[in-house]
C-alpha cells in the first residue's frame, strides 16, 4: 500500500528481482549484473533482472517483465525464494519490499539490453561470488548458497 509521506504513513516499494542460476563446473552459479549509472548502488553486482512492481502488476509478472526487458529472455520458469521486508532509506516512513525468484530454465540467451545501466555480465559461483554484491542481495545469495532460505526475511532493522 502506498500513502503520502504527508500523511505520515509508511510508503512501501515492491520490487521483484530474479537469479538466473545454472550447473557450472565449480557448482552452481547465479548471473549478475555490474550495475552503472543507475543512481543506486553502482559499481555493485546485482540480481540480473530486478526492478519495481508496476501498478496492477503481481511479482510474478514484475519478474517476467524485468527478465525480458534487461536480458532478452522469457519463458522463466521462476521459483519463489524469499519475501524481503527492507528498511530502504533514512526516511522513517520508507520501506521497501522485495520479492526474489530463482530461475533455471528459460528461452533465450541472456544477454545486456540495457548497455547504459549495466556495464557487464557474468555467471558466477555462489561459493565465489565478486565484491562488491548490492548488500540485501548479497544475504539472499548466501542463504541460497547455505540452503538457509526462508519465505520472509527481514534486512536493515
Amino acid at each position: 500500500m502506498t500513502q503520502s509521506p504527508t500523511h505520515g504513513r509508511f510508503v512501501v516499494v515492491p520490487a521483484s528481482y530474479v537469479f538466473l542460476l545454472r550447473e557450472g563446473a565449480s557448482g552452481t552459479e547465479v548471473l549478475l549484473q555490474l550495475r552503472q549509472n543507475t543512481g543506486y548502488m553502482d559499481d555493485h553486482w546485482a540480481a540480473a533482472a530486478a526492478g519495481h512492481v508496476e501498478q496492477g502488476e503481481t511479482a510474478y509478472d514484475a519478474a517476467h517483465r524485468e527478465a525480458q526487458e534487461e536480458l532478452g529472455v522469457a519463458d522463466l520458469d521462476l521459483a519463489f525464494v524469499t519475501s524481503m521486508q527492507r528498511n530502504g532509506s533514512e526516511l522513517p516512513i520508507d520501506q521497501r519490499i522485495d520479492f526474489f525468484f530463482t530461475a533455471r530454465s528459460w528461452s533465450g540467451e541472456p544477454r545486456i539490453v540495457e548497455p547504459e545501466k549495466a556495464a557487464e555480465l557474468r555467471w558466477c559461483p555462489l561459493d565465489a561470488l565478486p565484491e562488491p554484491v548490492v548488500p540485501h542481495e548479497r544475504s539472499v545469495l548466501d542463504a541460497l548458497r547455505t540452503g538457509t532460505t526462508t519465505a520472509y526475511s527481514t534486512f536493515g532493522f
